[in-house]
């Protein structure tokens, strides 16, 4: 409110939403009581009711759907916590880890356990951290639901499951690497789509292939031959099979699989933009082109890329049209 809202102001964005769709009191009933999506059936009904072509009330359903979605300063400023808050958390975790011996030894994680030593900032590191992604869990029920709602619904819990057990079983120490090494990429995602909301795209582009190439080289790369082979193979080797392995294993995979998913996706996002010359639109968009913005696309003779009506565009988000959706 007091920090963001200036800056997007300044960068100028407006606080203003998408089109609104045409007053209609028949319409809105159905929007709200009954469907926001009308089928086939359905829309030949209205289109019989009121006179209109069936593609026109289904561009008036688009609208309506589009209306309740958050304006774009909305987005930029909810990205802009979020980037603050990843980026502060990666220096403050890098900074911790760099003196700690487990940073570059992970066998060092399991010696001496579980009476390893729980200094006070180890212990912020952790509260910071499972507080937000508890933030993070209860807003996505509030936010726009999108197309990877459940594969975040996933995230999330195995987030906040990660950490409430490593913290009670006093697994913190490979803990630690797991957060600082997700932390890594998350504020240049964020960068990303700051710089999408205020319109500079070559910004845009160049913080979304960079955020790629980390996101890549720490979920595929570091985290599964750094992170997974010393919770699966040197904790079993230095301390033996400990009752909760699976379960805490299990939860790593758990990462492992997602970080796979989401891996493809920023791969094909990436390549679709090296195509059409930049990024283009990410599959979990929160926001529906316009019919209107289909036909330019489809009709003109060079590259058009439409402004969706919102101005959005969180994989965990990706560029839509020139735009990102919120994450």
């Amino acid at each position: 409110r007091f920090i963001a809202k200036p800056c997007a102001i300044t960068l100028g964005i407006e606080d203003s939403g998408p089109r609104r769709a045409q007053p209609n009191a028949i319409l809105e009933k159905v929007f709200t009581s009954i469907t926001k999506s009308p089928d086939g059936k359905r829309l030949e009904g209205l289109s019989k009711q009121l006179d209109w072509d069936v593609r026109k009330i289904q561009r008036w359903f688009r609208h309506r759907r589009n209306q309740d979605k958050p304006t774009t300063l909305t987005k930029f400023c909810e990205s802009m916590w979020r980037f603050t808050f990843y980026l502060s958390i990666f220096f403050y975790g890098i900074r911790f880890l760099w003196t700690a011996p487990w940073f570059w030894d992970t066998r060092q994680c399991w010696y001496n356990y579980p009476f390893e030593p729980l200094t006070s900032r180890l212990y912020y590191y952790y509260i910071l951290e499972l507080a937000f992604y508890w933030s993070l869990m209860f807003s996505q029920f509030t936010d726009i639901k999108r197309k990877d709602f459940l594969i975040m619904f996933v995230h999330h819990l195995a987030t906040i499951g990660l950490i409430t057990f490593s913290y009670m079983n006093n697994m913190v120490r490979v803990g630690t690497l797991v957060l600082c090494l997700h932390d890594a990429s998350d504020f240049l995602l964020e960068a990303a789509k700051l710089a999408n909301y205020a319109k500079y795209q070559r910004l845009c582009d160049a913080f979304f292939m960079l955020f790629g190439v980390v996101f890549i080289v720490t979920r595929l790369g570091i985290y599964p031959f750094w992170i997974l082979n010393t919770t699966l193979f040197e904790s079993w080797e230095l301390i033996g099979p400990y009752p909760s392995w699976w379960l805490f294993n299990g939860l790593l995979v758990t990462l492992q699989i997602l970080h796979i998913i989401w891996s493809y996706l920023i791969i094909r996002t990436a390549y679709k933009a090296l195509v059409r010359g930049k990024v283009s639109k990410d599959d979990r968009s929160d926001v529906e082109s316009s019919s209107e913005e289909e036909d330019v696309t489809s009709n003109s003779t060079k590259t058009v890329f439409s402004t969706s009506s919102n101005g959005s565009n969180r994989i965990n988000g990706h560029v839509a049209s020139g735009q990102w959706p919120e994450e």
